[in-house]
């Protein structure tokens, strides 16, 4: 089955096309960075009319690499949620146009499902159930997947996600945009003994994370060093910032291992990349000898090859959509609207 799978819910514009669920024949990709950059940041409108100027090529370019044809495609699916609101419309219209012109199913896939398929691409043996720790730019959870469309959300961040803290905190020390990538390699040359900064404790439920608190003391740090003219040691501040976040994930993805006796577990999303916490989450799956899977850099970030992945899933389980499907910016994982 091949699916032509659509992802524009930031400042990627993706199409791909995957076949069963694991073999992506073509995943193409319009990024914006340099785009936004110049703003430190994503700017919704920029990114929306972007996705516009470039989601119908793209969707040619993606069945000319794959050597197919229109009919080729036996359906189209989409990110309807969660995401920049005006950039998840691009791509929701142009999927339902798409379906209603072909004639092809239309399959709704919510974007943090798909971070999680990314390892379905990359490691074709993988089946649920296993845990996932989810961890991107807007979402950090601790998730079990018990089934490809069955999921229960373990914990979760209960104010900011771990990806916009390394942005935020990379961004006031002046790093470029994208900082989290900027922040990692500055990492690697600290020492991170050298700040101490705080954990957060667990809440009502323990597997709960919160990282507010720490990029507070963070920014704090960092202000107070430019007020009283002190130098700071930015990489050694990164390091100790990427220890104190791995610190806060880690553990609580252990606990839950043992709390659910899985004995898989995977990482998803854009902060997945982050080389702390992938060499912190081996480390602690060897000593409890659990397997662990990660998928490599290009599908850590967003694409629509994970879309296309997922997609065949939520096909097989009849999870369709007809041409009222609308975009949401915010979502649960597990449909609900927030």
């Amino acid at each position: 089955m091949n699916i032509l799978a659509v992802e524009s819910s930031c400042d990627e514009t993706a199409v791909a096309i995957v076949k069963d669920g694991r073999y992506v024949l073509t995943d193409c990709i319009a990024s914006q960075v340099e785009l936004h950059r110049v703003y430190g940041g994503v700017v919704p409108e920029i990114a929306s009319r972007k996705h516009i100027e470039a989601i119908y090529a793209l969707a040619d370019q993606a069945l000319e690499n794959a050597n197919l044809s229109r009919k080729d495609i036996d359906a189209i699916a989409v990110t309807y949620a969660p995401g920049l609101i005006g950039a998840v419309l691009v791509g929701v219209n142009f999927a339902k146009a798409a379906a209603l012109a072909m004639n092809k199913p239309l399959i709704p896939v919510h974007h943090i499902r798909g971070h999680i398929a990314a390892n379905y691409l990359a490691y074709p043996e993988l089946k649920p159930p296993f845990l996932c720790l989810m961890v991107s730019g807007g979402h950090t959870m601790i998730v079990d997947v018990q089934d490809y469309t069955k999921m229960e959300i373990l914990g979760t961040t209960l104010d900011d996600a771990a990806g916009e803290s390394f942005d935020k905190v990379a961004r006031v020390l002046g790093m470029p945009y994208p900082g989290g990538a900027a922040l990692d390699k500055a990492t690697k040359l600290g020492d991170e003994t050298k700040y101490v900064l705080p954990r957060s404790k667990p809440g009502q439920n323990p597997l709960d994370m919160s990282f507010s608190g720490l990029k507070t003391a963070t920014l704090n740090l960092i202000h107070h060093a430019d007020q009283v003219g002190e130098k700071l040691d930015v990489n050694s501040l990164c390091a100790a910032f990427s220890a104190a976040i791995s610190d806060t994930l880690v553990p609580r993805v252990v606990q839950a291992m043992k709390q659910t006796g899985r004995n898989k577990l995977t990482v998803a999303g854009g902060v997945a990349a982050n080389s702390r916490i992938r060499a912190d989450v081996l480390s602690a799956a060897k000593e409890l000898g659990a397997e662990v899977y990660m998928p490599p850099l290009s599908l850590c970030g967003d694409n629509a090859a994970m879309i296309g992945s997922q997609a065949y899933y939520e096909f097989l389980a009849g999870n369709l959509a007809d041409m009222s499907l609308n975009a949401y910016a915010t979502k649960s994982i597990l449909g609900e609207a927030l």
